[in-house]
């Protein structure tokens, strides 16, 4: 299943530094790791804030949900989910 993501990210600016940086580089191992697996199929970056759109290509909406769940600025983040079908004009749906 296909699910677009946007995930908006809201690090307190008091975190300790150290903690921050931690998360930061640990966020992006898991998503390079999760997009190497397939399962994030792809990563856009939203100008001019700290957010990204994303598409999931998982099994159903409990993967996707402990996917989210456990990445480690989950806490710092407002996410929106949608899950997508293909569109009947789609070139892929008239070959």
């Amino acid at each position: 299943m296909l699910f677009h993501v946007r995930m908006d990210v809201a690090i307190p600016r008091d975190l300790d530094p150290e903690e921050r940086t931690r998360l930061v580089t640990t966020e992006k191992a898991r998503a390079l790791d999760l997009q190497r697996s397939g399962k994030w199929v792809h990563l856009w970056r939203v100008v001019g804030a700290y957010s990204n759109v994303s598409v999931f290509d998982v099994d159903g909406t409990d993967e996707l949900h402990d996917i989210l769940w456990n990445l480690p600025l989950f806490p710092f983040m407002t996410i929106t989910v949608t899950p997508l079908t293909e569109h009947p004009s789609a070139l892929s749906a008239n070959p």
